[in-house]
């Protein structure tokens, strides 16, 4: 079964003529009568019934018009999508809830504008998870928070240091205090993400290098909540400074003067070295390096 031969059908239902049919597509009364043959005897049916000197599609000919109108419909589709100028297709992204909140609003509201006839798919990928995804090819492309990625297995098309703050309420008693160290923040509730968060585990590592353990620990599951609760006087938290601006300059919150081991995180743009940058991949990437910016 051909795309002509189909083509060819569909225009010999429209005329009701073989004739006319011919006469329309340049081709001989015979070449089309051939193609419909040939089309019957692949199906094993008859497409039209001749009654005198008029044609009939059968039933078996009124379901394949269905299929072939749906066929060449989506033959032309595709030709045109390759053939036009305007990018076009769908990025599929994974990224942490905490960029998905703070750094990513503005660059797909840019690049939507910009191409769109770009379907963007965000899924939510936590540090590992976003890794794993890349190498599946699940996703064309990552934002991740955490320490620096430098296996060769990914690269790296942007990277930046991304500051955390250790948080609490103004008037707690380490907001008082200069040059906090892991031992002040123990005997206080810590209010931290959900496992696999890249800076509930710098929080964690700081305590376990000194063989600490907070007095209790309250997973919670989106940065708003933990900022709700820890202006509630809940206890301590760590987000990233992005996070809490607005709230540090409205004096909701109060970041913590921590003199322990810095909290060496970076956020970076990462996909796999064996993944191919089409031209549509490549516009995003080189849009996320205009608008996103460190701290």
């Amino acid at each position: 079964m051909e795309l002509r031969q189909l083509n060819t059908f569909v225009t010999v239902t429209k005329l009701n003529n073989f004739t006319k049919a011919a006469a329309y597509l340049g081709y001989s009364q015979a070449s089309v009568t051939s193609q419909i043959q040939l089309l019957e005897k692949e199906l094993g049916v008859y497409l039209f019934d001749r009654i005198g000197k008029r044609i009939f599609l059968t039933p078996e000919g009124e379901k394949l018009l269905t299929y072939s109108k749906e066929i060449l419909k989506l033959y032309d589709e595709t030709k045109e999508s390759f053939s036009s100028n305007e990018l076009k297709g769908t990025i599929m992204i994974g990224a942490s809830d905490s960029l998905c909140a703070l750094r990513l609003p503005l660059l797909l509201k840019e690049f939507h504008e910009r191409y769109p006839a770009v379907e963007i798919v965000l899924k939510m990928k936590n540090y590992n998870d976003a890794q794993t995804a890349l190498r599946e090819n699940e996703i064309d492309v990552a934002f991740v928070i955490g320490q620096k990625i430098g296996s060769p297995e990914f690269i790296s098309d942007l990277e930046f240091p991304e500051p955390l703050a250790l948080l609490t309420i103004p008037g707690h008693p380490l907001s008082l205090k200069n040059h906090i160290s892991p031992e002040d923040i123990v005997p206080y509730n810590a209010i931290l993400a959900q496992k696999g968060c890249s800076f509930r585990k710098a929080f964690e590592k700081c305590l376990d290098d000194a063989k600490l353990f907070p007095k209790y620990m309250m997973e919670v599951g989106s940065i708003q909540a933990i900022k709700q609760l820890t202006i509630s006087g809940m206890g301590i938290s760590l987000l990233p400074r992005i996070a809490v601006e607005d709230e540090l300059n409205r004096k909701l919150l109060a970041e913590l003067d921590w003199a322990g081991a810095p909290f060496d995180l970076v956020t970076q743009i990462i996909y796999h070295r064996n993944k191919r940058v089409s031209p549509m991949l490549q516009a995003f990437l080189d849009l996320a390096k205009e608008t996103m910016k460190p701290l």
